[in-house]
């Protein structure tokens, strides 16, 4: 069961949030996730990257046909988080490669590079910064934190990937 977990829940998201989603459309969609990605001098960045490998076919008969982009199979780790009021992350690299969908509120990441990108309920962000290196500000990975006075929830869903560098927009 856990083994298709991510690639359920991920596509589960995009066709709630992707455009052209409809399978009446023989036009295959175009949906969009962040990736928090490290390049090969440790320094992390957030890249805009489409999700467009779909292929539309149903997930279980007798259910009709949706657009489905499968990114890979593997172990995942599902999370439910709620970050209070005010929350402060302040520098630090994801533990592991993880998804991460807001469902409430907004929160944002700021990259080494100085990108910061705000995300909220139908946005997919891809957290890929484990091989960040401290700058000479001693920052590393990514800051992150709430935005406006209220909590944020997300659904984290960490992989079993191995972190890659230099590879924005990986799942192309």
């Amino acid at each position: 069961m856990r083994r298709i977990l991510l690639s359920l829940t991920v596509m589960s998201a995009l066709a709630t949030f992707g455009q052209g989603a409809l399978a009446a459309d023989p036009t295959p969609p175009t949906a969009y996730y962040w990736h928090n990605w490290t390049d090969h001098n440790g320094i992390s960045h957030m890249t805009r990257c489409p999700f467009h490998n779909y292929v539309l076919k149903t997930m279980s008969k007798p259910a009709g046909p949706q657009w489905q982009d499968r990114l890979k199979e593997g172990q995942a780790q599902v999370i439910s988080t709620v970050q209070p009021p005010h929350w402060d992350g302040s520098w630090h690299p994801d533990p592991k490669v993880q998804w991460i969908i807001p469902l409430k509120g907004t929160w944002y990441v700021t990259a080494m590079d100085g990108t910061r990108v705000e995300m909220g309920p139908g946005d997919v962000s891809l957290g890929e910064d484990q091989m960040s290196r401290k700058d000479s500000k001693g920052h590393v990975g990514h800051f992150a934190g709430n935005v406006g006075d209220d909590a944020v929830t997300l659904m984290v869903i960490q992989t079993d990937e191995q972190p890659t560098v230099d590879q924005p927009c990986r799942f192309k």
